[in-house]
């Protein structure tokens, strides 16, 4: 089973990457990774087959709109750090047994279930595939999941031939992932027959269910989001509370010179107002080399922040929210860096949130510009290149 064994490996490394990449790509070492990561998902984006996969299914860049956006948001960061405490008890009481020569481990959690340890990192899992809700996590989390169902069966044969006696009569009353009554109620469910391609039956089940739950609840997201449109220009408040100065004064500011004067003549428009200051503006567009994360020492910070306190870095409650070397001068509280856009595939259907947000959606940045939406000064505006402060990756929409 060494093979097996160094195939999942390979299969969970591969995973917590790819999961983990909002972590690489605020790292010093961001170049690195996506001289590898990027080509991939360029790769999978050339066809609409594939393309779907590096999108994103919830909110990254603003507050989720609306309690159950809240809610999911939170439970990733509570199903990755509970998951996580739980996987190290459990390996704990396993290398604790080893060590002592007490035989396989049977009492606190593994008196209910034989692999409490692949259950808490599925579970730790899916909460990384909340925190950074790209489809392709999602997708490879399910795959993961169908390794850990493999590598139990053998290991339960390995520990029937090495402890007869003692797991034997473990595993007649235990179960293997849930509880064995809520398990046997499971196993009524009807489906094939036999372990193996009831096993597949299973796990086709939950891909299915974890991809369609993803694109509805991306639907959800979409059709909810705090949107101002004059019917060609389309701007995302990303903070809640400008919704209704947006409906007050955007129409003023899309007729400002400045402004007007570098809006393309017809097609769809997408913009973003967020703060000056805004810590995932570079996702956007890459508006300052102060908002390409990876070039300044703050990975650690934002990486616990980006878990336990999961709406702070959109709400400005962090210090990264301030970087000195970003912001116009007299930037005040009504100050908005509007990014401006292009969508061409939303040419069509320019005010349309479907189409704007699509998956296959490729935005084109224009310019921004800093404007006090009190007095309609605008402090700054400055022509973008293309891509963002991450290159030609790919990057949350909202």
């Amino acid at each position: 089973m060494k093979p097996a064994r160094a195939l999942f490996s390979g299969a969970v490394v591969l995973y917590f990457v790819i999961a983990l990449e909002v972590l690489i790509m605020i790292s010093p070492f961001a170049a690195f990774f996506y001289a590898a990561f990027d080509p991939v998902l360029l790769f999978l984006t050339r066809w609409p087959a594939t393309g779907w996969l590096a999108g994103f299914f919830l909110p990254h860049m603003v507050v989720p709109p609306g309690p159950l956006l809240l809610g999911v948001r939170v439970a990733g960061s509570v199903l990755f750090v509970g998951g996580a405490i739980a996987f190290l008890a459990c390996a704990g009481q396993v290398y604790f047994c080893k060590l002592a020569r007490r035989g396989p481990a049977l009492s606190g959690a593994y008196a209910w279930i034989r692999h409490p340890q692949y259950l808490s990192l599925a579970v730790t899992g899916l909460g990384l595939a909340i925190l950074w809700p790209r489809l392709l996590t999602l997708v490879l989390w399910t795959v993961m999941v169908g390794l850990y169902l493999l590598l139990a069966r053998d290991e339960e044969r390995r520990m029937l031939a090495a402890f007869p006696g003692q797991y034997r009569p473990y595993l007649e009353r235990t179960g293997r992932f849930l509880p064995r009554p809520l398990g046997g109620l499971l196993a009524r469910i009807p489906g094939p027959r036999g372990d193996g391609p009831r096993a597949a039956a299973g796990m086709a089940l939950l891909l299915a269910v974890a991809v369609l739950g993803a694109l509805g609840l991306r639907a959800y997201t979409v059709a909810r989001l705090p949107l101002w449109s004059d019917g060609r220009t389309t701007v995302l408040a990303v903070l809640p509370g400008d919704g209704i100065m947006l409906q007050h004064r955007m129409a003023d500011v899309l007729r400002l010179p400045e402004i007007e004067a570098r809006l393309p003549g017809n097609g769809a428009v997408l913009a973003y107002a967020v703060p000056v200051q805004y810590v995932m503006q570079g996702m956007i567009a890459d508006t300052e080399p102060a908002w390409r994360l990876y070039q300044h020492h703050q990975t650690m910070a934002m990486i616990v922040d980006w878990i336990l306190h999961p709406l702070r870095h959109l709400e400005g409650g962090h210090a990264t929210m301030h970087h000195p070397g970003g912001g116009a001068p007299g930037a005040g509280a009504t100050t908005r860096r509007i990014i401006f856009l292009r969508v061409p595939s939303a040419d069509r259907a320019p005010g349309s949130a479907a189409a704007l947000f699509a998956l296959d959606a490729v935005r084109q940045p224009l310019f921004f510009a800093d404007v006090d939406l009190h007095t309609l000064e605008v402090l700054a505006v400055r022509q973008l290149g293309p891509g963002t402060g991450w290159g030609d990756v790919p990057t949350p929409m909202f």
